[in-house]
């Protein structure tokens, strides 16, 4: 009996295999005709020029392929073709030695920044999400040192070896550029390194037990990832012609959603650069198409971000049974969360454990033996809080005698105070919410837009915005939960569509002032006091009790243990974390309208500067990244302790661009030191 399988089932198979690659190449067609339909002309020009216009995120993507083959996720990409480009702009000169010394000092650059990020991943065992992330706030920083705004000029030589034709009229320089990658990433498919990659994806306790040296694999993975980022870089600035420090921002989110099109499985083990590269320049031609039927610019966010959620519910759902399974799963996954139970305990009698009556009790131990593990990871932010009060009573004088310093540091601190409830519930339970950015911006742009000016109007502007802030939430919860997406994916996704929506809603300038008594609340005084000291205070009494007294806050501990764990003991899984990620929003939304209020109006990216301090300021209070450990107390020890690092830097002649590398150094710092406690 042969055990070859049929004809039909090896087509079935190869099919099965290359499926997200050919589904990419199908797409990428279709766009072809479409411009080709749309424009009237598709000429050898409008080729090469998408053919141009692609090929950075196509090349950038490849490198966030690799990593995701892997089974991580590098969030670092876009700031390091940020940093190659004004690096590029900033020193290269019109000769033929200086252009290929920085050339290769660009690609140079993204796999050193790549190194960085493999050293802390692969042999310090820290998160990749976390350390992506810092690095991804010192390379701001570093990139704004660099260059704080658009300028320089690049060598016309540079640009033309780099955009020009390979063959004239026949192969376009950036499709030769494609096709040599794509050989060597064939070749290194087939070589024991290249096959690791695909085997940690897969299960990276097998690999190791198979025997590979699964660390070095992964530093490997980022170092060359870093690589192609700077390739990237290069290119973008041949390209552009000039520096501009926010070059590549746009491009994190175009990344993802092109490795996702392209056929690659997010967590690691299926998939290749080939079919992101035709997902690439799908992403591309879609917006350009909108653009050609006169459909603002403003909606390319929206549209990616919509792509990336929709494409991954395209890999995970192929087949109309396992739709169908999956809606029938999600009907008994509701059911059970009603009854505390378990979707396959529904058609069983409910039993209760009931201990015999007399059972003896066991003595409760004494409070410091309970609280001793929460002070001795609480106590260190506020002890470094304490320093830095001493540090800045030398260099700013007379800190500590002045009522006047600590009611502005609360008033600073009032913000981050907010958002570490919601981010910090999100990280207890082990997620990550990326989309509060533009969540803090978009609510308080309608916030702002609504009261112009108006405090009869706060009464519905208000109400309104936190509203919208909570619906936010509910939708990345349901996505979570319900679609069963990554918290990473589809919060970025989020953040990503609200950036669009906020520029729609605005037409990029946001009008509209806040009311004279929101800022009132947040600049007045009263015997000395800002009204919104008081309110704080009691906003973390209330926090407080509701992550360490309430059932809520034990069910957001259990699932941040172990959601097996907390299935099995009864806890509605699914309904808890959907209320975790709206009570996320709503303290977002909070948030943007309060710092509307604060500065009198809203603008674009008024968020920004929150995300990687609203995860700093739960690590450094002791929270564990991966979930399960923490107290908001200690988040409030991390809040005081950034706020009033921030205010010591506002007082020196340091760069505003050492903010972004502090918050990063901190987290990577904080993260290292807890990381035996979270093994």
């Amino acid at each position: 009996m042969s055990l070859k399988p049929s004809p039909l089932k090896r087509v079935g198979l190869r099919w099965s295999r290359h499926r997200g690659t050919l589904i990419a190449v199908a797409a990428f067609l279709v766009c072809l005709g479409l411009i080709r339909l749309v424009s009237g002309s598709l000429n050898y020009y409008d080729i090469s020029t998408i053919a141009t216009g692609g090929a950075t995120l196509a090349t950038a993507a490849i490198g966030q392929t690799i990593v995701v083959l892997s089974g991580g996720f590098d969030l670092s990409a876009a700031a390091v073709i940020s940093l190659v480009n004004v690096t590029l702009a900033s020193h290269m000169q019109d000769d033929p030695s200086s252009i290929l010394l920085w050339s290769c000092a660009g690609i140079a650059i993204g796999a050193a920044a790549g190194a960085f990020n493999g050293f802390f991943i692969a042999f310090l065992r820290l998160q990749p999400i976390v350390v992506t992330l810092a690095t991804m706030f010192i390379l701001q920083g570093v990139t704004l040192l660099v260059m704080d705004k658009p300028g320089g000029q690049l060598p016309a030589g540079f640009s033309a070896f780099f955009t020009a034709d390979a063959i004239p009229e026949w192969l376009p320089g950036p499709v030769l550029m494609l096709v040599l990658l794509v050989l060597g990433w064939l070749l290194l498919k087939n070589t024991v390194f290249g096959k690791a990659i695909y085997a940690v994806g897969s299960d990276r306790d097998a690999a190791r037990a198979a025997g590979l040296n699964t660390r070095l694999c992964e530093f490997f993975v980022y170092v060359l990832a870093g690589g192609l980022y700077g390739l990237a870089g290069v290119f973008i600035s041949a390209q552009t012609g000039s520096g501009d420090p926010l070059v590549g921002n746009p491009m994190l989110l175009q990344m993802f959603a092109a490795v996702v099109v392209g056929g690659t499985l997010l967590g690691g083990g299926r998939g290749g650069p080939v079919g992101t590269i035709f997902g690439a320049y799908v992403l591309m031609m879609v917006v350009n198409i909108l653009l050609v039927l006169n459909v603002p610019a403003f909606y390319s966010s929206v549209v990616e971000g919509t792509i990336l959620i929709l494409a991954v519910l395209g890999a995970s759902i192929t087949r109309t049974s396992v739709l169908a399974s999956t809606l029938r799963l999600s009907g008994r996954r509701l059911a059970a969360w009603r009854q505390g139970r378990l979707p396959r305990q529904l058609s069983l009698p409910e039993t209760r454990l009931r201990l015999p009556a007399d059972q003896p009790q066991l003595a409760r131990p004494g409070f410091w033996t309970r609280r001793q593990e929460d002070l001795r990871t609480v106590l260190p932010a506020f002890a470094c809080f304490a320093i830095v009060l001493v540090v800045s009573q030398f260099v700013l004088g007379s800190t500590l005698a002045s009522w006047g310093y600590y009611n502005s540091l609360i008033v600073l601190a009032s913000f981050l105070a907010i958002l570490a409830l919601g981010q910090g519930s999100v990280i207890l339970t082990g997620g990550l919410d990326l989309s509060l950015p533009w969540t803090i911006a978009f609510c308080g742009i309608v916030s702002a837009g609504l009261m112009k000016g108006s405090d009869s109007a706060m009464l519905y502007a208000l109400p309104l915005a936190l509203a919208i802030g909570t619906f936010i939430g509910l939708l990345n919860g349901l996505g979570i939960v319900a679609l069963g997406l990554s918290p990473i994916v589809m919060t970025l996704a989020m953040n990503g569509i609200l950036q669009g929506f906020a520029l729609v809603y605005s037409g990029g300038t946001p009008d509209g002032f806040s009311a004279p008594g929101l800022r009132w609340i947040m600049t007045g005084q009263v015997m000395g006091v800002t009204p919104i000291v008081p309110l704080v205070i009691l906003f973390v009494l209330f926090a407080a009790i509701l992550l360490g007294r309430t059932a809520f806050g034990r069910r957001v501990y259990a699932i941040g243990n172990s959601v097996r764990a907390a299935e099995l003991s009864g806890v509605p899984v699914g309904a808890t974390l959907v209320k975790v990620y709206m009570l996320s929003g709503f303290c977002a939304a909070l948030v943007g309208c309060l710092l509307a209020g604060f500065s009198g109006q809203a603008s674009l990216g008024m968020g920004d500067d929150y995300l990687l301090p609203s995860i700093a300021v739960a690590v450094v209070g002791g929270t564990l990244i991966t979930g399960g450990r923490g107290r908001y107390i200690g988040m409030i020890g991390g809040v005081l302790l950034l706020t009033a690092l921030q205010t010591l830097l506002a007082g020196t002649t340091l760069p505003y661009a050492t903010r972004a590398i502090l918050y990063g150094v901190v987290v990577l710092c904080a993260v290292i030191t807890l990381r035996e406690k979270s093994s």
